[in-house]
C-alpha cells in the first residue's frame, strides 16, 4: 500500500507543477493583454480631439476684441493735432490703447489728465471722436 500512495503523491506533484506552469503562462498573457488594452485606450483618448472636425476654417471665425497699448508719442499725427487744438489742449496723455472691435473697426482709447481730473477719449485714426 505504501508504493500506491507514493505513486499518487508523485502524480499529484506533477499535476501541481503543470498547473503552476500554466497559471504563470496565463498570468503573463493577461499582463500583456492588459498592457496592450491600456495603451490602445490612451492612444484613442489622445487622438480623439485631433480627429474632431466642426467644419472648415472658413465656416468658423472667432474674434476677441483686441486692446494694444500705444505710447503717447506713437499716436497718429491727426490724433495728436486733435488733442492739442481741442478741448484737451493743456491735458497730459497718461495712456493710450488701440482698440479693434469685433467688426474690425479700430479706434484709439486715450486717457488724459489735467491735475486731479482725468478723462477718456475715443478717437479714430483721423482724430475724429468715436462713440
Amino acid at each position: 500500500m505504501l508504493p500506491v500512495t507514493w505513486h499518487i503523491i508523485v502524480e499529484l506533484q506533477a499535476k501541481l507543477s503543470l498547473y503552476k506552469f500554466l497559471l504563470n503562462k496565463l498570468e503573463a498573457i493577461m499582463k500583456k493583454l492588459l498592457t496592450t488594452t491600456l495603451i490602445l485606450a490612451i492612444i484613442t483618448l489622445i487622438s480623439v480631439p485631433f480627429s474632431f472636425s466642426a467644419g472648415s476654417a472658413a465656416d468658423i471665425e472667432l474674434f476677441v476684441q483686441d486692446k494694444v497699448s500705444v505710447k503717447p508719442d506713437e499716436l497718429p499725427e491727426p490724433i495728436k493735432a486733435s488733442l492739442v487744438n481741442g478741448a484737451y489742449a493743456n491735458w497730459e496723455i497718461t495712456e493710450a490703447f488701440l482698440i479693434t472691435k469685433e467688426d474690425r473697426i479700430q479706434y484709439y482709447e486715450i486717457t488724459v489728465k489735467n491735475g486731479s481730473e482725468t478723462a477718456k477719449i475715443n478717437l479714430d485714426k483721423d482724430g475724429r471722436k468715436v462713440e
